[in-house]
Order: structure tokens, then sequence, then C-alpha cells
């Protein structure tokens, strides 16, 4: 029990600091964006990069490169920490995961439903539903490590309990709604090695060299099926080994001590910097007010808390479950609103309703919009609420 807490408290450390490269990362790319400097940072952006292997080859600008293939590792982290949670963690047993699992499903569909009701009438814009469902984790921990001693720990796993639930929905939506169309034969392949990787597993491999190899392969095979790529990671993750004997780490232990600061230090950030390039040139009240970035910050600002915050209040007085101990209606209602700081998933969502289309700046708009007044408004409430402990 002990080394499992030093475990969380090192995990929630570690996104904390994170979130706050995260915020000066997106202010860098809005800077570059909106500066002579946009030249440099759009032909960053635009850099074709090839590898291949005789008439073999994917041949992508590096801001999908990021996005399909840095991105695929993000997704290997978060189903290394799904996995442990479920068999291991907050989500091991249903007493401790009804009450994140009935906020994370109130998170999600709450915001999808108001941005649905706001461009119901903007039918180009309606596969963006699902980008205020997301909930950015190394952003809200970041602006509860603020808080020091008003946000208990208990409180602070409660929020990690959600984002995990609303990440694994993420990539449900991801894989059913987000999907092009299908190659049989690459998305055969890729089975084959999702299926070698399982055998790994039986057959007990402790090493992660032969899950690395077999992990490339499959991504490159569901990227060409038309399965988006960064599931191949969720995927492969699944299959790294959880067991050990008495004495060692198991592997996924290991394999995700190692990769965290990889991520939360190089790969979110770069993904921040690709992504949160809003142009502000000729920006008006107007721009802000049109269906899509008004759906995606009030899904955001307004339809995470209510979601939340309702959610949870059903569960506790229908008796399904308890609120953590030490925590009361006051840090609801903050983390309620820090769920609505979507950024990294939202964006990444938005590249995968629009691509790389005009629509994509507004989709940034109300993205920067929606978390940062969820992040505000949050910090605000639990500071004047909270009391240190």
């Amino acid at each position: 029990m002990k080394n499992a807490l030093s475990k969380i408290q090192e995990f929630l450390r570690l996104e904390a600091s994170a979130g706050l490269i995260l915020m000066a990362m997106a202010l860098l790319a809005m800077l570059a964006a909106n500066t002579p400097l946009s030249t440099f940072y759009t032909a960053f952006l635009d850099t074709n990069v090839r590898v291949g292997i005789g008439s073999f080859e994917i041949s992508k600008p590096s801001l999908l490169w990021i996005n399909d293939g840095l991105m695929a590792i993000f997704f290997f982290l978060i189903g290394l920490e799904i996995k442990r949670e479920v068999i291991n963690g907050e989500l091991s047993s249903l007493d401790k995961a009804i009450l994140p699992i009935f906020a994370a499903i109130g998170g999600m569909a709450v915001p999808g439903l108001v941005f649905l009701a706001i461009n119901a009438g903007s039918p180009e814009t309606l596969s963006g539903w699902a980008i205020p469902t997301a909930t950015d984790i190394a952003f809200a921990l970041g602006i509860l490590a603020l808080l020091g001693t008003r946000a208990p720990v208990a409180l602070k796993v409660f929020l990690l309990a959600i984002a995990i639930i609303d990440d694994l929905g993420a990539i449900i939506i991801i894989a059913v709604f987000y999907t092009a169309d299908l190659s049989t034969n690459a998305l055969t392949a890729a089975m084959v090695g999702l299926a070698i990787a399982v055998g790994l597993n039986r057959l007990n491999v402790k090493r992660i060299g032969p899950y690395a190899v077999v992990g490339v392969l499959t991504w490159v095979m569901v990227l060409k099926s038309g399965v988006h790529a960064t599931l191949a990671g969720v995927l492969i993750a699944f299959t790294v080994p959880l067991k050990a004997k008495d004495g060692e780490e198991a592997l996924l232990y290991k394999v995700e001590h190692a990769l965290h600061p990889w991520v939360a230090y190089l790969i979110l950030p770069l993904f921040a910097f690709a992504n949160a390039g809003v142009t502000l040139t000729g920006l008006s009240l107007d721009d802000l007010l049109a269906p899509l970035p008004l759906g995606i910050a009030l899904g955001l600002f307004i339809g995470k808390q209510i979601g939340v915050f309702g959610a949870t209040w059903l569960a506790v007085k229908t008796g399904r479950a308890s609120l953590p101990a030490g925590v009361d209606w006051q840090h609801i209602s903050g983390v309620s609103l820090l769920t609505g700081v979507g950024f990294t998933m939202s964006l990444f969502i938005g590249s995968l309703a629009f691509g790389d289309s005009e629509l994509m700046n507004p989709v940034r708009l109300g993205v920067l919009c929606g978390s940062i007044a969820s992040g505000v408004l949050g910090y605000l409430v639990l500071r004047t609420t909270a009391k240190p402990q």
C-alpha cells in the first residue's frame, strides 16, 4: 500500500510540473504564430519527412509525424496507465471506480450535447462534437499544484481517475467515429502484430525490446489501415506484463517509469507547440461567437462542470458512491471546472475531426478560451473555498 501511494504521488508531481511546461509551450506557439516568426513556425510544421525502404514509404509533414507518430507513444503510456489502474489501482474495484466513472461519463456526455446544440444549424462542424469531451490531466494537475495543501491528495487522485476514464472514452471515440476508409490487408497485418504481442505476454517475456519491435510494426500497419495510428500504442500497451515474481518490479511499471518523463517533458510540449498556434490577426468577437469555437468553449467551460458535478452529486445522493475522505462539495465544484481544461486531448481530437483545414484555427481558439476560463475559475474556486491542510 505504501509503495502504491508513493507511485501515485510521484505520478502527480510529474504531471503537475509537466502542466506548467505545457502552458509555456502554448504561449510560445501563439507568439510564433502571431509575429514575424510565423514564417519559420509554418515552415517547421510543413517540412516533409520521408521514411521508407525501397518502394514502401511513409511521407508526412512534421506536424503529422508529431500527431500520428509521437502521440502514439503518448497513447502507449495512457494504455499502460489504464491497465495499471484497472488491475491494481483506483479503478480495480467497483467501490473505488464508481464515483469517477459517473463523473467521467457526465463529463463526456454533457459537453458533447452542448456542442451539438450550438452547432445544430452548422452541419459542416458537427464532426467536432467530441472535442470538448476531453480533459488534459497534465494541465489540470498543474493548476492543482499551484494550490499547495488546499488540494488534498484524495482530490488529486479523484481527478486522475476521472481523466484516465476520460482518456479511455477518448480512445473509444477515436476508434469508432474518427476512422477513415479501412484497408483490410493492413488491418489484418496489424491484428497479427497484436496477436504476436499477446503471445509475448503469454510466454512471460520480460524485456521491452520485443514489444517495441512488434509495436512499431503494428503502428505502421495501423497507420496504413485507415484506423488512427495512435490506437496501436494503446493496444500494444495492454499486452505489456503487469505480473512479476515477489521482489521484482513488473515490466509495465519499469516501462511506465522510464517513458513518463519523455512524454511529459518532450512529446506533449512538442505537441502543444505544434498545435496551439492560434492566429489572432483580424480576430473579432464575431469569430469567437461562431458555432464551432463557441460550442467548444462552452462545452468545456459549461458542459464539463455541469456534467462532472451533476453526475457526482447523483452518484452520492442515490447512495451509489460516497465522496473521497477529506473532499467536500467545494472541492468537487473546483475540480469539475478543472476538467474543462481540455487542451492537449481536445486539440488532438480537433485535428482528427478537421485535419489541416481552415477550421483548425477556430478549433484552437475555442479550446484555448474554454480551457483558460475553466482553469482560471477552477483555481479561484478552490483558492477561495478550500482550506490549507
